[in-house]
Formats: C-alpha cells, sequence, structure tokens
C-alpha cells in the first residue's frame, strides 16, 4: 500500500457519469462469468480541508444490464434482484478517507434495509484537466466482493445456479467543484 497522500481541491466533487462506470461479475452454473453493468447511480464526494474524502454512492438496481433483455427482465424480477422491494444499493463510508495511490476503503453496503461491511481495494487515478470543459476531472478504479446471501437477495437460489458471490469493479470520473 501506497502512503504518500494526493492533492486535491476541497469541496463537491460531481460525477462525470460519461466517463464512469459500475460493473460486475457472476458465475453462471459455475462454469462461466456472466458481465453486466448498472447504468444508473450516483455519487457523493466531498473533500475537507485536509484532503480527506467523505463518500457515498447509490446504484439502482432497475439499471442492471447485462445486454441480453429477458435475463435482465428476469434478474430484476421477484426470483432474483426484486428491484420493487430493492430498489437500489446504498454504499457510504463511515469516516472521511486519505486518497492515496492505492488503498483500501470499508463502508457499509445496505440493500433493502440490511446493512453489512464491504471492503474496496482502490487504485487512485488523480487527478487530470480537461479540455472538454476546461476543469480539473479525478478518477478511480475501486474493486471488490460482495455476497448476495449477506442481503437475503434470491435465498432460494442454490450457488451452484448462481455463484453467491459477486464481484463489484467500479471506474469513477469525478469533476471539481467550481472555485
Amino acid at each position: 500500500m501506497t502512503t504518500s497522500t494526493q492533492t486535491i481541491a476541497p469541496g463537491a466533487w460531481t460525477l462525470d457519469a460519461a466517463h464512469s462506470s459500475v460493473n460486475f461479475t457472476v458465475k453462471h452454473l459455475g462454469i462461466s462469468k456472466v458481465r453486466g453493468r448498472f447504468n444508473r447511480f450516483e455519487t457523493a464526494f466531498v473533500v475537507n480541508e485536509s484532503g480527506r474524502a467523505a463518500i457515498e454512492a447509490t446504484i439502482y438496481f432497475d439499471s442492471f444490464d447485462t445486454g441480453n433483455e429477458a435475463r435482465d427482465n428476469h434478474v430484476r424480477s421477484a426470483d432474483i434482484l426484486d428491484v420493487a422491494f430493492r430498489p437500489h444499493l446504498t454504499f457510504r463510508v463511515p469516516e472521511p478517507v486519505t486518497l492515496a495511490e492505492e488503498f483500501e476503503v470499508t463502508g457499509e453496503a445496505t440493500i433493502a434495509g440490511i446493512t453489512k461491511p464491504v471492503t474496496l481495494s482502490v487504485e487512485w487515478g488523480g487527478v487530470q484537466l480537461f479540455p472538454g470543459d476546461n476543469k480539473n476531472h479525478a478518477g478511480f478504479n475501486a474493486t471488490g466482493t460482495i455476497k448476495r446471501s449477506d442481503f437475503d437477495v434470491a435465498p432460494g437460489l442454490p450457488s451452484a445456479m448462481l455463484s453467491d458471490k459477486i464481484a463489484i469493479e467500479l471506474d469513477i470520473q469525478l469533476i471539481e467543484p467550481d472555485a
């Protein structure tokens, strides 16, 4: 783990959704991986004067997308995600974190009132000026795993059919607040 901190302007950074993604991978039948994404998500990334960041995120399950409409509709149904009962996942880090080139962050993931700790491994990409809007953009990649059984998602579905572990990968780009 690198301990050098990154310099980043204080304030509320906004999500650059056009350059961000929330992806997942889950094993099906134990023999292959299904990859997909969530097309709708939000972040709150607020940097304090000491350069530490408060982090929150929401992922909307109705935006589940594997590129197969029939499968996606089935996953959104009461059989698996049940988006009517479980509309989203929220992730909140209880204490502001110090940014470094690589670090881990443990937050609280909540789905339909069930909260469990989730740890993400983060690679901080740094800050660069984006000529498209003439603003500084910051980026990071975060990976981790959640277990559907921790959140009572599809409890009747055996893990031999659909893995209990779901790998998550976030590629997030943020836009610096106006001075």
